[in-house]
């Protein structure tokens, strides 16, 4: 088997994305939000274009319901995750599409050489060449959710003769792909496979959990990112609460392997993620 060592992939999101993403699913203007935080829509402003005023930002968290120390960490470029290890079973892909990368991954039961790949990136080949080079057969496609830089490639992976599912609620226009509900259940061998349901990025956004590899493992597209998470201007609050009811409450162990950017755990989201460390204290 192989032993993938990942580039260094940067975190998607800089303390302006975090506090953007914040400020327009909370539907804050400007002058509102400098309101609440009691500062002058001047600095409000010179943070929001990148200036690092830890006064400002410290003020700013507590309106936009982030975590104080964790925002000013991520404007400090503090904190980094520390990369989760597979032994087998495992591989991740980041490929680019137009002006970023996105992810894909790819899981198979030791035994049965039966696998599974989520999403399918910009450019699936290097997938399928791990496919071939591992000796596998493609079962599964699953996606995330529709957006095109998550299922670009899914003509090449569908030729496979792998079947493609998707929520009933964001199905895949792709013929003969199939649709399934919430906490439906699939086995790769030794693996299974559930689906949540962690919308507000997109409609049908589903998270992935697996088990039966060397840790828990949460496909979580782009409902959560390494220390941030997926814009919705539209449903930001019921996001927040997916993220929180569904993917917050897997296993501590569970290793989030997100649409975008670097592998993370839920113990160190819990820890360093600006949108969810203070609800933890708020709520143990």
């Amino acid at each position: 088997g192989i032993c993938q060592s990942m580039p260094r992939i940067p975190l998607e999101d800089n303390f302006t994305d975090i506090i953007g993403k914040a400020q327009r699913g909370l539907r804050l203007t400007d002058d509102a939000l400098a309101a609440a935080a009691n500062v002058p829509v001047a600095d409000l402003q010179a943070v929001k274009q990148g200036e690092i005023r830890e006064i400002t930002l410290l003020a700013l968290a507590r309106p936009l319901g982030l975590d104080r120390d964790a925002l000013l960490a991520s404007a400090r470029r503090e904190w980094y995750p520390e990369q989760p290890i597979f032994k087998r079973g495992f591989a991740m892909f980041n490929t680019t599409f137009e002006d970023m990368t996105v992810n894909s991954y790819l899981v198979w039961d030791v035994k049965t050489r039966l696998a599974a790949a989520f999403d399918t990136g910009a450019d699936a080949r290097p997938m399928l060449d791990t496919v071939a080079g591992e000796g596998l057969t493609l079962r599964y496609v699953f996606l995330t959710h529709t957006h095109d830089d998550h299922i670009a490639d899914l003509d090449r992976l569908a030729t496979t003769g792998a079947e493609v599912w998707a929520s009933e609620l964001e199905p895949s226009d792709r013929p003969g792909a199939k649709t399934f509900q919430e906490n439906a259940h699939f086995h790769l061998g030794e693996l299974s496979i559930k689906t949540l349901l962690t919308w507000g990025h997109s409609p049908g956004m589903t998270t992935y959990f697996i088990s039966g590899l060397s840790w828990p493992l949460a496909i979580v597209g782009d409902s959560l990112f390494a220390g941030s998470m997926g814009g919705s201007p539209t449903h930001y609050v019921m996001q927040l609460r997916n993220n929180q009811q569904k993917i917050l409450k897997l296993p501590a162990d569970t290793v989030l392997a997100c649409g975008h950017g670097p592998l993370t755990t839920l113990k160190q989201e819990k820890q360093h993620n600006p949108f969810f460390v203070r609800r933890q204290a708020m709520r143990s």
